[in-house]
Formats: structure tokens, C-alpha cells, sequence
């Protein structure tokens, strides 16, 4: 156990000591006052027009364009952008020792290959924790700055939800920890692809693509598809919109964390065995 949590200190270092691990933080902060600004010039006038039909029936007082309403927008970026930004550290721990040839200094060490992989997961998914924790403090944080806040209103196509600003940080807090397990998902799968290529930028762009093509999948309403979608880690990812539910489906939020944490040990468990039979010496 010492020899594990050491061997995880030494890929924390070597994680955050390289600047691109910073071009995610940096991303998110852009894209996150980006977006607020846009809403801070614009945001009112959007509210109204999705509001317009339900005004004829109800009245609406207090501050809805809040920074609560803000942070959800924020929040339904998780699964577009966010990915892109971890598999830029995750798809590299791998491949990047492969591609510098340094595989075989770090195994002279008396640790076992499967150590090591679980060690530069841990560290994935410790960045993936941290790019979450800093998208809530930036997202939630900018927000409620720009715009204070109040009551948030959740619209969906057939319903729309008021819950009220004391019912709603802890609702965030489970969202964003919901969201940290989706994107250790791909932090994991950019590591199997990792396990597989000596070249960084293979594990990057197969993460996308795999996302991309499971996301087409997902939105395709065809019966052949949809019989394979339950078992999509995409499909699932989005689960954190159950906590914005008046109700919340608490069956179908098990069912959603029990299948990543399936797909995780799933992913670690082939890195380990392939990483097992890689020729380093070749």
C-alpha cells in the first residue's frame, strides 16, 4: 500500500508539472466567461422568450436569470467539453512514457505493471476530480458573483420545475460529484487507449471519437440502437439530471453510478492486462 500511494504521489508530480495539464483549467475559465458574459448582456431576454407561453398563465417575481441558472447552462457543457480536457492528461500517462522511452526506469523499481496502471489512473482521476471541482467554483462561483442568486427554474420540453434558492447548492454539490464519476469514465478509457499506442495523440482523438460516435447512438431513435444504449457509459453520464428532478429517480441513478463504476474497473482492469504483456524493451 505504501509503495502504491508513493507510486501515485510520483504521477501527481508528474501530472501537474506538465503545462498542458493547465490548458484544461485555463479552457474551462474561458469557456465558463465566455458563456456568463454572454448571458450578463443577454440572459434576461432568454428567460423571457422561454417563459413567454407559461407568463399567459402565471406570474413570475424574483430574480430567475440568476447565477443558479447560470451554473446549470454551465453544468450541460460537462459531457461536450470537459472529456476533450481529460483525456488530454489521461491519454498521455501511457503513451507518453512509451513515446520517451522511459517505461524501463520506472520498472526497474520493485512494483508490479498493475501498480503502476492503477497509480496513473488514481492520478487521472484525481485531475478529473480537481477540472470538475474548479468547472463548479467557477461556474457556480462567476455566477452567483455576476448575477446573485434566487430561485432556479429548470425547463424541459414538457414540464418546467421552480425549486427554491435554499433547495438547491446541495442539489449542485451531487451533480458536480455525479459528473466527476461520469469524466473518471473517460479518464479511464483514455488510459486503455493509452495502454494500446506509443503516441499521445491516438488515446485523445480515439476518447473523442468513441464519445462522439456513442453520443450519435444515443440520440438516434432506431430500435436496434436503442436496445444497446442502456449499456453505453454516454448514456449515463448525463444521469446528474436527476437531481434537478422535483422527484428524483433514485432506481435509475443507482442503475447509472453501479454501470460507470462497471465501465471503470472494466477499463482499468484491460489497461492492467495489457500493459501486463507489453514488450518494453522493443
Amino acid at each position: 500500500m505504501k509503495m502504491l500511494i508513493r507510486l501515485i504521489n510520483i504521477e501527481l508530480f508528474k501530472v501537474f508539472s506538465r503545462p498542458r495539464t493547465y490548458i484544461g483549467f485555463a479552457g474551462i475559465a474561458l469557456l465558463v466567461l465566455i458563456l456568463e458574459i454572454a448571458f450578463y448582456i443577454d440572459g434576461n431576454r432568454l428567460v423571457d422568450f422561454a417563459t413567454q407561453s407559461l407568463k399567459e398563465s402565471f406570474i413570475f417575481t424574483g430574480n430567475l436569470m440568476n447565477g443558479y441558472l447560470v451554473c446549470l447552462i454551465v453544468l450541460q457543457t460537462l459531457i461536450v467539453h470537459v472529456p476533450l480536457l481529460v483525456s488530454l492528461v489521461a491519454g498521455e500517462l501511457l503513451a507518453g512514457e512509451a513515446s520517451t522511452g522511459t517505461f524501463r526506469f520506472l520498472l526497474t523499481r520493485p512494483v508490479s505493471r498493475v501498480n503502476v496502471v492503477v497509480a496513473k489512473y488514481f492520478a487521472a482521476m484525481i485531475y478529473t476530480i480537481a477540472l470538475v471541482v474548479w468547472l463548479c467554483i467557477v461556474g457556480l462561483g462567476l455566477g452567483v458573483l455576476l448575477f446573485g442568486h434566487g430561485e432556479l427554474i429548470v425547463m424541459k420540453t414538457s414540464s418546467i420545475t421552480i425549486f427554491a434558492s435554499n433547495d438547491v447548492l446541495w442539489r449542485f454539490a451531487c451533480a458536480f460529484t455525479f459528473g466527476a464519476l461520469g469524466m473518471s469514465t473517460v479518464a479511464a478509457l483514455a488510459l486503455l487507449l493509452s495502454s494500446i499506442t506509443e503516441n499521445a495523440v491516438g488515446p485523445i482523438v480515439g476518447t473523442m471519437v468513441i464519445i462522439i460516435i456513442f453520443l450519435v447512438i444515443n440520440a438516434t431513435d432506431v430500435e436496434v440502437l436503442n436496445r444497446i444504449k442502456p449499456f453505453l457509459f454516454t448514456t449515463h453520464i448525463n444521469a446528474w439530471k436527476y437531481f434537478f428532478e422535483e422527484e428524483i429517480d433514485k432506481t435509475g441513478l443507482i442503475e447509472s453510478t453501479l454501470i460507470l463504476i462497471g465501465h471503470i474497473v472494466g477499463f482499468v482492469a484491460a489497461t492492467a492486462l495489457i500493459f501486463k504483456r507489453k514488450d518494453i524493451l522493443t
